[in-house]
This record gives C-alpha cells, structure tokens and sequence, in this order.
C-alpha cells in the first residue's frame, strides 16, 4: 500500500507541474489528489486547519517584514555608498575591485535575506563601474553570481526562516549557524578571484596609484548606514534584545531611516516597496501552507518512513548519502527554483538525514547551499534572470561565467559533509552558554 501511496504521489506531482500549475498549487493539488485516492477523510477541514495555524506561526511574521525591509533599501543609495567605501580597501588586493562584488554582497547579505535583491543591489553599480574601468566581463559577472547567492546564507536568511517554520527548528539558531560558512564561502571566492588575477593579471585593470591609509579611513564613512543596520539587527537578536521577529521590524525602521536621511525615500518609491513585498510575501507564504499540508499528507500515507526504510536497507555510509541528495538537488535545481525544491523534498529527505546521524541545524545550512547553487543553475537559476536583464548578455555566456563559483560552491558543500562543525559550533556553544 505503502509503495502505491509513493508512486501516486510521484506521479501526481509530474502530472500538475507537467502541466504548469503553480508549485503552490500544484503542493495542495498533490495532497488533495493522493489523500482522497488512498485515505478516507475530511481533507477540507485538514487543509482549512493547517492553513489557519500556519499563517499564524509567530515566526512566519519575520518573513514579511525582512521582504519589506530588502525592498525599501533597493530605493535607497545603500549600494552606491557600499563601492566607494570599499573601494580603497580592496585596490591592493591581488584581483582589486574584483572583490568588491565579494565583499559588497557580504555586507549587503547581512541585512537583506534574498539572493536575487542582493545581486541586483550590489550589481547596478558594480558592474558599470566595473565595465567601464575594463574588468574581464565573465570574472565580473561570475563574481557577482557568485556573491549574489549569499544573500541566503548569511543571517538573516528568508530560506532559512522557511526552513525553520517547515522543520520545527530555532530561526535564531540556523542564522547563527550560517555566519561561520557564509563567511569561508565569500573567502573562497576572494581566494578564487585573486588566484585567477594572478595568473592572468590582464583580466585586472591597474586603478593607478593605490588608495592611502587616510583614503580608506575617510571612505570608511560610507559604510556606515550598512553598518548601522547590522548592528540593530545581527546586535538585538544575538544580544537577546530581540527575536528574529522583533529584529525584522527594527531592520524595517532603520531601512526607512536610512531612505529619509539619503532623501530617496518619498511616496512613490516607499509605495512600490510595500507592493513589491506584499506580492513576494503572499507567494512565498502560499508555497509554505502547501508544503505543509503536503507534508502532513505524506505523513498520513506513510511515505516518508517507507522512503527512509528503503534507503536505510542500501546502507549507504552519511558521505555518501551527502553526495547522493547533492546529486539529487542539482538535478531539481535545473527543473524547480530552489525553495520549491525544498518544500517539496523536505519530509522525506530530513528524515534521511537525521537517521544517518546529522542534526536539523546541519541540514538547514546544507539545503540552503543547494538553494545558492539552484540561484545559478540553468534554465531556471534566478540569479542568472538577474544578471542576464543587469548586463545585455545571454544566459549561455552568464551561466558560463558562473559555472565556476558553481563548483566552489559544490565542492563547499562536500567540505560541509566532512566538517560538520562548520555550521554547528556557533549554535551548540550558544546552547551551552548559562
């Protein structure tokens, strides 16, 4: 019955996504479909319910307001003010202003949670600048579609405030969890650039004379409005004067305060903002209710514990069951954007994960990895929508110039697999501390 049960849910997924239904819908349709073929019982009052409590999960409500957040500083000069302040920071570096996109996406991903706001944030100046100063255009781009996906990786991560609320894990403790690996994955690709600029110093442009010790304490000024809203945000949830709720709005508050202060922010652009973020938000927050109630489904037809069982018995070692749901999640990655990916898979491959001895924390920084790399995966890697409508290029020369930082990001997730404690330090030494 089981193995019915896994087939019919299989096979309604492919029918209502073959026939390009919405993910969301399409997760509901799946439940509804397979629930009332194999399961006698009211799956009205079952979706009505699980929708209800979902929407109301008090963690959810950091979600709308860290969109809105992302979207009111898009309106801003934020990123305009982040490339003069690290200019002169970087001009000694083997690579040069190359590491500007590195380290402007960084910061940037510090306070905005999506990837794609990221790229097009730091992208609309860096890349004209960049161009017109002569950079190799494929390291430029690919540096930038690299960076870009950090966006999800460092707190505070809408990925990972979605994988929290599906999973039943602390948002605080997954934003901890990934400083650690967000920052040594915007290291290697530093290591990368300069690696690459030395050996073929004509994809740099020399910038003259190097920038001054005083050049670079004054620039340092323009860093402050991102630093400023590091602070308040990264500072109240990890000083324990805020939840990740409670920091979103304050994130809000500071993004709003720096758009008055920078005087871009007035009626028009604060209105698309709010627009821009109630559309983001009710798409994203329709695809968690139906991912939930999918996975409620797959409960009540025993899939997840069959597929556990059936995986369990090819007793494969944790490695190579890591590079097994590697493999799998590149392969989704070319057909679904990463958050479907993952509300789809998720009841069955956190089980996986779990039995073969790793711990939700782990699994959350890993899965957002595969999201990141999902960004820039053909034919559906958003970033690479992003940076195709930000230069001219075509998709086949944007993703060639990614597919580099596809692989450091690849053969990061491996690293993961091996030192687990990459992502799980910060977070069990936080749960000790008194």
């Amino acid at each position: 019955m089981t193995g019915v049960a896994v087939f019919t849910v299989a096979m309604a997924m492919v029918i209502y996504l073959g026939l390009g239904v919405w993910v969301s819908l399409a997760l509901y349709a799946v439940a509804i479909t397979s629930l009332a073929l194999l399961k006698s019982m009211p799956v009205e009052k079952l979706v009505a319910q699980l929708t209800f409590n979902t929407v109301n999960t008090p963690e959810i409500l950091a979600l709308p307001l860290f969109i809105l957040m992302a979207d009111i500083l898009f309106h801003t000069r934020l990123s305009e003010s982040l490339f003069r302040g690290l200019a002169p920071w970087a001009s000694r570096l083997p690579g040069r202003l190359l590491h500007v996109n590195v380290l402007g996406c960084t910061m940037f991903a510090a306070i905005c949670g999506s990837s794609a706001a990221t790229a097009a944030a730091v992208g609309r100046i860096t890349l004209t600048e960049l161009f017109r100063r002569g950079y190799d255009r494929q390291l430029v781009i690919g540096s930038l579609a690299g960076a870009g996906t950090l966006g999800f990786l460092i707190p505070p991560s809408i990925i990972m405030i979605i994988y929290g609320v599906l999973a039943e894990e602390s948002i605080l403790k997954l934003f901890i969890a990934g400083i650690i690996p967000g920052l040594l994955l915007a290291g290697s690709f530093m290591a990368f650039i300069a690696i690459r600029a030395l050996l073929n110093p004509s994809l740099v442009q020399e910038e003259g004379i190097p920038s001054t010790w005083l050049e670079r304490i004054v620039a340092l000024k323009d860093l402050f409005p991102i630093a400023f809203l590091i602070i308040i945000i990264m500072g109240s949830m990890y000083g324990g004067f805020a939840s990740p709720t409670e920091a979103a709005a304050v994130g809000v508050f500071g993004a709003l305060l720096i758009g008055v202060v920078q005087r871009t922010l007035n009626l028009a652009n604060l209105t698309r903002a709010c627009i821009s973020a109630m559309r983001t938000t009710s798409m994203i927050a329709l695809i968690i209710c139906g991912a939930i109630f999918l996975s409620v489904s797959m409960g009540f037809l025993g899939v997840p514990r069959y597929v556990a069982t059936t995986i369990a018995e090819l007793q494969l070692s944790p490695l190579m069951l890591i590079a097994l749901l590697i493999i799998f999640y590149l392969i989704l990655g070319c057909f679904l954007d990463g958050l479907s990916a993952i509300v789809m898979t998720l009841p069955i491959t956190l089980p996986l994960v779990l039995l073969a001895g790793y711990d939700k924390i782990w699994f959350g920084v890993f899965l957002v990895i595969m999201v990141e790399m999902a960004q820039i995966t053909p034919p559906v890697g958003f970033n690479l929508y992003v940076l195709q409508g930000l230069t001219g290029e075509s998709m086949r020369r944007v993703s060639r110039a990614a597919f580099p930082f596809f692989l450091l990001m690849t053969a990061f997730a491996m690293l993961l697999a091996f030192v687990p404690e990459l992502a799980t330090y910060l977070p069990t030494t936080m749960s000790q501390q008194p």
